[in-house]
């Protein structure tokens, strides 16, 4: 790469989210400056069970935070916003939300005790701003959380549309519909690119819209006994503003189980949501109210481990438990990845004797993203010369990229670290990708960011499989062993077996035989040890656990 082509160019880098769900983290590069758009999260899932929320590794972004101009979130959803606190201290831009995006963020850099330090700029729905290079405009849309927007960017180069999560939804219940004018408006100025949801391009027709779902849980939850539990996402308030007034109609209080849903609700009060919904009852209160008449929304609908769902499912809740004769509604949508969890937990719930209703066969929910004939509808009122599917597998870009065609664009596949240069360009040229920059995901462990793929989680993901075996042994000062070795194997080995004591006499006998020289050092007769261990449990289990040996010389 020449600095021509860095310096004076328009292109995007997806650095997240781009051939996988979740994760999303995108640059626009304008004549050398770079605006950051949404930093999301994703979690581990079967393909990581040693991971349980990854984020995108902004390392290449980071090294050139003096370029950065700012970082956009379009949604409060957690994979485009979950990942700014255990981030933000890499890039340290300032950054730009909705009132109610902005609103779920301060809670998230509070608790990560960030808030001091960063700037945060609310964004009056449909408002504009200068950022560099690149002038913003954000156009009002419609999804499964308050307030999401797109983003028209205006570069002397044209005009890209980033259209985050959306959907046509005619009634939305919460907020204004899709401001389909200003989309027209912008297919009428000229759309040099849009890059797109892709989530739902293999659906058929439309999303649907959340009113549908409103009639159908008021009709479902009246006719329901016993207790009733509802899981969604917590940032979804048209969805929870739903439930709360079914409940109200069937006659049941209502009380919140889970943070996330504690700091949605107090985001969207804030912002003058959920006017027309009491307080919900807390988790100490829930207990006193009759089960005819309780009704609790709580968090866990993608099998989160620790959520509430979860731990009612296992029935180690403090507070609540359901079994026979009462009811679980899952009002969301199984995230790609999430489907063993999330099913193992329905099956627990079913286990205990509850009645499990899902999207599969009761109206519960609808989707956010929008399906094809939403897709061709934007396409026609946006007239983008070229299109860039993003927020979706492979299948779904590809999917995308065809329908794209269909509707008169050329249609530019590309993947996460990528740089797709979008001008300027040669005669009738398409975009073309002219480089790539490294990128990866991180595991966040407590207060660390860790690579996947880098040697904690590798050692994490070897135990996993193979277990890990770990012996203590005292020598004297010529390496001479004293007493017996003691060794423990978990996860490979019964309690009582006779494995261990063997493996521990063989240990013994090991270093026993070892060469004089050897034994003069802890650190040669630590590895040497190690070595002799580790081939001993591999003839036995025929497995390559983690070994640890401990020497001490008395």
């Amino acid at each position: 790469m020449n600095l021509i082509q860095s310096d004076n160019d328009l292109a995007f880098i997806p650095l997240g989210g781009t051939g996988e769900i979740g994760l999303n983290l995108n640059v626009y590069r304008c004549d050398g400056q770079l605006l950051a758009v949404d930093c999301g999260l994703g979690f581990g899932g079967a393909d990581n069970p040693e991971a349980e929320v990854m984020v995108p590794d902004p390392g290449w972004l980071a090294d050139r935070r003096d370029k950065l101009v700012g970082l956009i979130i379009t949604h409060a959803h957690e994979d485009h916003i979950g990942a700014v606190a255990p981030l933000w201290p890499q890039l340290r831009c300032p950054i730009y939300a909705s009132p109610f995006t902005a609103a779920v963020l301060r809670r998230k850099l509070g608790e990560a005790g960030l808030m001091g330090q960063v700037k945060l700029i609310t964004v009056p729905l449909g408002g504009s701003l200068e950022l560099g290079p690149f002038g913003i405009r954000f156009i009002r849309v419609t999804h499964s959380v308050p307030e999401p927007q797109s983003i028209a960017i205006t570069t002397r180069y044209g005009t890209v549309l980033h259209t985050g999560d959306w959907k046509l939804d005619p009634d939305p219940l919460i907020g204004q519909p899709t401001d389909e004018a200003a989309f027209a408006q912008l297919g009428r100025d000229g759309v040099l690119a849009m890059v797109c949801d892709s989530t739902n391009a293999l659906v058929e027709g439309h999303s649907g819209s959340e009113a549908d779902v409103r009639r159908s849980m008021t009709a479902l939850i009246r006719q329901l006994k016993g207790r009733v539990a509802v899981t969604c996402f917590a940032t979804n308030v048209a969805r929870v503003e739903t439930i709360a007034l079914a409940a109200k109609a069937a006659g049941r209080q209502v009380a919140l189980f889970g943070r996330s849903l504690r700091n949605a609700e107090a985001a969207a009060r804030e912002c003058g949501y959920l006017q027309n919904v009491p307080p919900f009852l807390s988790e100490d209160e829930a207990d006193d109210v009759p089960d005819d008449q309780l009704l609790i929304i709580c968090t866990g609908s993608q099998g989160e481990e620790r959520s509430a769902m979860a731990k009612i499912a296992a029935d180690t809740h403090p507070r609540i438990s359901l079994g026979e004769g009462d009811t679980v509604i899952f009002s969301s949508r199984m995230i790609p990845g999430n489907e063993k969890a999330i099913l193992r937990m329905q099956d627990e719930l079913a286990r205990g004797g509850c009645r499990v209703m899902t999207a599969d066969d009761h109206m519960v929910h609808v989707s956010g993203h929008p399906a094809r004939d939403e897709l061709k509808r934007l396409y026609s009122l946006v007239k983008p010369r070229f299109a860039v599917p993003v927020h979706g597998e492979w299948r779904h870009l590809q999917e995308h990229a065809a329908l794209a065609k269909e509707m008169g664009a050329t249609p530019v596949l590309v993947e996460d670290g990528d740089v797709l240069r979008l001008a300027p360009l040669s005669g009738n040229a398409a975009p073309d990708v002219v480089e790539g920059v490294p990128t990866g995901q991180l595991v966040v462990d407590g207060d660390r960011l860790l690579p996947l793929e880098g040697a904690v989680l590798g050692a994490r993901r070897k135990m996993l499989f193979n277990g890990v075996v770990v012996a203590s042994l005292a020598v004297d000062q010529d390496g001479r062993v004293l007493g017996t070795p003691q060794l423990s194997a978990p996860g490979l080995f019964e309690m009582g077996d006779l494995e261990p004591g063997q493996l521990a006499d063989e240990l013994a006998r090991a270093v026993t035989d070892l060469p004089a020289p050897l034994k003069e050092s802890d650190d040669l007769l630590r590895d040497a040890a190690r070595t002799a261990l580790r081939k001993a449990v591999s003839r036995r289990l025929r497995k390559r656990p983690s070994v640890e040996v401990h020497v001490l010389r008395v």
